[in-house]
């Protein structure tokens, strides 16, 4: 009997990046564990450590980096018109709120705003530039910092979801006055 092949290493890492986002998803943070994911994909522990050998951070951190790109990829599909890319943005974080807390709320080990972080982290904040351009990217951090407060507070019920446009296009407005 000859010994199985080892799996592809980034196809068990997606599996498991996966896994983590659907049990967040579900039932929070909270009930992502190294043991829990080995048993919904069915391996033992110490076969999820070997694919994130940093532990639970790595594996946030690879949830989080999987966040960027989908944001970027969502930016970068609307027009650059700023309230299209606000929207895009806002529905990002609505629809994967605990993908969005990874990205943004919890602890992470991927550094942000050096420009010496991983190049999906400075391609999610072009698609919000390309919409606020300005000489040095404040216009983009402002709209940023303005759209994910609005993110965060709608994700955590705290603003209603029914005024959600209406709040998008007075920051738009705003933004928008020279």
């Amino acid at each position: 009997m000859s010994p199985r092949p080892a799996p592809d290493l980034d196809l068990r890492r997606e599996q498991i990046t996966s896994t983590a986002r659907v049990v967040a998803e579900a039932e929070g943070w909270d009930a992502v564990t190294m043991r829990r994911l080995a048993s919904e994909i069915g391996v033992t522990q110490p076969v999820i450590y070997s694919a994130f050998p940093g532990g639970r951070q790595a594996l946030v951190d690879a949830v989080a980096l999987a966040g960027f790109e989908a944001i970027a990829g969502a930016l970068q599909s609307v027009p650059a018109e700023p309230m299209a890319r606000m929207e895009a943005y806002l529905a990002f974080a609505v629809d994967q709120p605990r993908v969005y807390e990874a990205m943004f709320s919890m602890p992470s080990g991927l550094e942000f705003g050096a420009g010496t972080g991983p190049d999906v982290l400075q391609r999610a904040f072009d698609g919000i530039e390309a919409a606020f351009p300005g000489d040095d990217g404040t216009e983009a951090e402002v709209a940023w910092a303005t759209v994910h407060g609005l993110a965060t507070l709608e994700i955590s019920k705290r603003l209603p979801a029914v005024r959600s446009r209406a709040r998008l296009e007075r920051v738009v407005r705003v933004l928008s006055q020279n």
